[in-house]
């Protein structure tokens, strides 16, 4: 039975001393890749209902970082857990979703673009396709004509709020002193002039940086045993799918936690590849 935990956020000694901060009266929930692991997710978001109660707050935001598709065993149930989410609380709820890589290469592959397919499929996505009831007969074929037939039997699976709701997805969002994205942003470039390739897929130029980018990044897409948290970036992507642990930053004025769903890894999802 999945356990929800809360951990506090180290303090960061490195790099300038600058008070971040949510806007005023606002507490912002960040939730990381979540990779099919809707029986994480449930739970996560209860914890995040509780504790909203609990705050007297008049504004209370919720951003997905990305990363909703594949490796874990239920990609659906975790987009209808996505869309239906808006719990009863009091002052204004807000729901943000980000795009991550792979609902960028989902949606690219149900445009024809199936170069976009096999790069998802090295990397799990077949596992989102399994979810809808697309099975291949052969996992590992990579030809034009097999993964076009495989795009045209998942663009016929996927239900249409579904599909809708990859291509709505926002890219990135600012709160504040913080700036939300899937994967990272590229240093030395603003904020305002940030791609959508690099928010969505970048990652050890971002990662070894030390520059400040104007924000703090809150990203995913890079996994680490607990969250990183460093002096221009916090990174949330606990590999929900190989660790049983999905993590919610909870950010509040200048005050920082987080909140942990800790379940059993099921069997289907042993990948630790971090594409």
């Amino acid at each position: 039975m999945p356990q929800l935990q809360w951990l506090p956020c180290p303090l960061v000694v490195e790099g300038p001393r600058v008070t971040r901060s949510t806007p005023h009266d606002t507490v912002i929930y960040a939730i990381g890749d979540i990779h099919g692991c809707s029986e994480l997710l449930k739970p996560l978001l209860q914890g995040i209902e509780q504790d909203i109660n609990h705050r007297s707050r008049s504004r209370h935001v919720v951003i997905f970082l990305g990363d909703y598709l594949s490796r874990g065993v239920n990609s659906a149930e975790v987009l209808n857990q996505v869309m239906a989410w808006r719990p009863s609380t009091p002052g204004l709820m807000e729901v943000v979703t980000l795009k991550g890589n792979h609902e960028d290469l989902a949606c690219r592959f149900l445009q024809g673009d199936m170069e976009a397919g096999r790069h998802w499929f090295d990397y799990d996505g077949m596992d989102a396709l399994v979810d809808y009831g697309v099975i291949a007969t052969d996992p590992a074929t990579r030809d034009d004509a097999s993964l076009l037939s495989l795009r045209d039997r998942f663009a016929q699976a996927l239900p249409p709020p579904h599909l809708a709701f990859l291509q709505a997805l926002s890219i990135s969002h600012r709160e504040g002193d913080y700036h939300f994205v899937h994967a990272g942003v590229r240093p030395g470039v603003v904020l305002a002039d940030q791609n959508d390739q690099d928010q969505m897929w970048i990652r050890k130029r971002f990662l070894e940086s030390e520059v400040e980018h104007g924000a703090i990044v809150v990203h995913g897409h890079s996994i680490s045993a607990q969250p990183e948290v460093r002096h221009n970036r916090i990174g949330i992507d606990t590999g929900a799918y190989a660790s049983g642990v999905l993590t919610c930053l909870v950010l509040d004025g200048a005050k920082r936690d987080f909140l942990q769903c800790v379940g059993l890894v099921a069997p289907a999802c042993k990948s630790t590849s971090s594409r």
